[in-house]
């Protein structure tokens, strides 16, 4: 497993610079609509809900939770809720968000390693581990990962994972041409350097990150591996962002490939229990 945060490749340790330049960007940009969010007051995604079922009276952790919107949104369907970062900046403003929307008597944020999880959270499991999109490739490696998961789950408790399929992140960002390595490579990432980020606003101070790719069979059998039992695996031909320049948005808000184009997977869904 991968050392503590304050001994951390030197891979991650750019990339958590990079994801504390992003915060407050995200924080206050359009793509995020933190007063929107606050206003609206939203739930979890039905589709999520549809899997995951009733969580009045449950906890619920999600691993690489960002300052905290999705992690927010269960508490309002009744959990009781803790999101983990490796960025400091990333917690403080989710701690500052669950206050202003009135939710911070039950959750809380804690800053940690993903690999480092169950440690810093003091051995405590929880009834739903929860991960969602553009978690995965910031791991350099997915076997510590899944065990970690299967460490926080309580006897009987659920993994939820909704993320971008692997297969397209093979390809280039015109998504035209495959670029890059399918499966795991931890000692080979794919190098980036942009002083911009997913969301609209401002530049980033430190433009170079790392990312890893796994492929669906390596994800899937590094939880098998730690005695997840998987009940549901989903691959979606569409996506809730622009990944490509081609897709063409519906009239749900979601990302389609066009009619005449070959179909692929996009997003993949996958639920398991321990």
């Amino acid at each position: 497993m991968l050392g503590s945060l304050g001994d951390m490749d030197r891979r991650l340790k750019a990339n958590r610079e990079n994801w504390n330049d992003r915060v407050s960007i995200h924080t206050q940009s359009d793509f995020y609509d933190v007063e929107g969010w606050l206003r609206r007051s939203p739930g979890p995604a039905p589709r999520e809900v549809a899997l995951i079922g009733d969580v009045k009276g449950k906890t619920l952790v999600q691993l690489q939770c960002h300052f905290g919107q999705e992690t927010l949104q269960w508490v309002r369907a009744g959990a009781r809720v803790t999101g983990v970062d490796f960025s400091p900046a990333a917690i403080e403003a989710a701690t500052e968000l669950s206050k202003s929307a009135g939710l911070d008597d039950r959750s809380r944020f804690v800053c940690s390693n993903v690999y480092d999880a169950g440690e810093n959270l003091g051995g405590e499991q929880f009834d739903v581990v929860y991960v969602t999109i553009g978690s995965l490739c910031w791991l350099p490696e997915l076997r510590p990962w899944a065990k970690v998961v299967a460490e926080l789950l309580a006897p009987g408790g659920q993994f939820y994972l909704f993320e971008v399929h692997p297969f397209t992140n093979s390809f280039d960002s015109d998504g035209v041409h495959l670029l890059y390595d399918y499966f795991e490579e931890p000692s080979a990432p794919q190098i980036w350097d942009s002083d911009t980020t997913y969301t609209d606003g401002g530049a980033v101070a430190h433009p170079r990150s790392y990312q890893w790719n796994h492929s669906l069979s390596e994800i899937v059998q590094s939880l098998i591996d730690e005695g997840l039992r998987i009940d549901t695996l989903i691959e979606h031909d569409w996506t809730v962002f622009q990944q490509f320049p081609w897709l063409e948005k519906d009239g749900e808000g979601l990302f389609q490939i066009p009619l005449g184009y070959p179909r692929l997977p996009l997003m993949f869904t996958l639920h398991a229990r321990i």
